[in-house]
């Protein structure tokens, strides 16, 4: 009886969460201490095997504005699905269950977003890696200077520096209208980094967005246990896949040919082909040597690749160098770097976390 009398919310808040039963309960409150209090909260409980949906469960019982829906594991994707489905809300916002959001968030973002009746406001956002025991951590400030774009044409061509400070890959750093994501039929595809996709068709077309300098949400990266610490047999395949829904995004906002645009774009391209290499070194690779020489070289030869490493201006002396066995075709020389840098990612992740910021 008391769900039903709930108001139509301002904002729907969705976290997908599977097992985070040691950080879901953090998420919640910082979602509780927000100073804007319309919002519902539809946690989707992904087939957990702690207690993360008990946990869920619990804080549900105390707060009218929370809902739990327990699923079979079906993965995060389809957990966000579920909810957009069921959401009320205005707007929509997404949070992870294991990471955490200042309190202000959702009534600044609101009175942006209303303030110029948008269909998207991008915020800042801080990654917090976790290396050692204990709280030790660094901190990474992820920013732009406020905007209001005055149209479609001046966000595509401001949104090479979106991306180049990876404000545009994920979905927990935007305020999203609802009725904007349904009009555009966005949901996410089944797929591993489920995220990027999503972003791409809620940007593709639209004509009212914000850019806020304020970070609000806290993404917190335990390197152990990251997903991007893991093995992935065909990293380099989604790469290559991604690489060519860029493409495709500048060729339809007519800048395929823009000088700052194209170069952000290859430049990404490379410096991601660097991390399929050090994919290619992790210790839990089954690929012989020669299986792996075959494939860096594969990767470093192509037309794309070289294309790419030809346009590509690093930000720093560091990834210039890291660029050399591109450059020059030596899958050896690039194996070599591959093990340097898989080994400082396990070894010494407060140094491989500080090198990653400043590459």
């Amino acid at each position: 009886m008391a769900h039903s009398e709930k108001r139509v919310p301002k904002v729907s808040v969705i976290i997908p969460a599977y097992n985070v039963d040691r950080f879901i309960g953090r998420a919640i409150e910082s979602l509780q201490n927000q100073t804007m209090r319309n919002f519902e909260l539809l946690i989707v409980d992904d087939g957990s095997t702690d207690r993360t949906g008990e946990v869920a469960d619990r804080m549900a019982e105390r707060d009218i504005r929370i809902d739990v829906i327990h699923t079979k594991n079906q993965g995060a994707a389809a957990a966000r699905n579920t909810a957009l489905d069921r959401a009320r809300g205005e707007f929509v916002h997404f949070v992870d269950g294991d990471d955490w959001v200042e309190p202000t968030m959702l009534a600044d973002l609101v009175k942006i977003a209303e303030a110029d009746d948008l269909d998207l406001v991008i915020a800042g956002f801080y990654i917090e890696t976790y290396y050692g025991s204990g709280d030790q951590h660094t901190s990474e400030l992820k920013s732009q200077p406020s905007c209001t774009f005055g149209s479609k044409e001046e966000f595509r061509a401001c949104a090479w520096r979106l991306f180049d400070t990876n404000l545009l890959y994920t979905p927990w750093n935007k305020l999203f209208r609802r009725s904007y994501l349904e009009h555009i039929h966005a949901r996410f595809k089944p797929t591993f980094w489920d995220d990027f996709p999503f972003v791409l068709d809620v940007i593709r077309d639209i004509e009212r967005v914000a850019v806020t300098e304020r970070a609000y949400y806290h993404f917190i990266r335990l390197r152990a246990e990251s997903e991007t610490a893991r093995w992935r047999s065909n990293m380099y395949e989604k790469r290559e896949e991604e690489h060519g829904w860029m493409l495709d995004l500048y060729e339809h906002w007519g800048l395929a040919g823009d000088p700052a645009s194209t170069e952000m774009v290859q430049r990404r391209y490379v410096e991601r082909l660097v991390g399929c290499i050090e994919n290619v070194c992790n210790p839990s690779c089954t690929l012989s040597e020669a299986e792996k020489l075959e494939q860096i070289d594969a990767m470093i030869s192509s037309e794309r690749a070289q294309l790419a490493v030809s346009i590509a201006q690093p930000h720093s002396k560091m990834m210039g160098l890291m660029l050399i066995p591109v450059r020059r075709r030596d899958a050896r020389m690039a194996l070599a770097e591959g093990r340097f840098i898989s080994f400082v990612k396990r070894h010494n992740t407060r140094l491989f976390a500080t090198l990653k910021a400043n590459r």
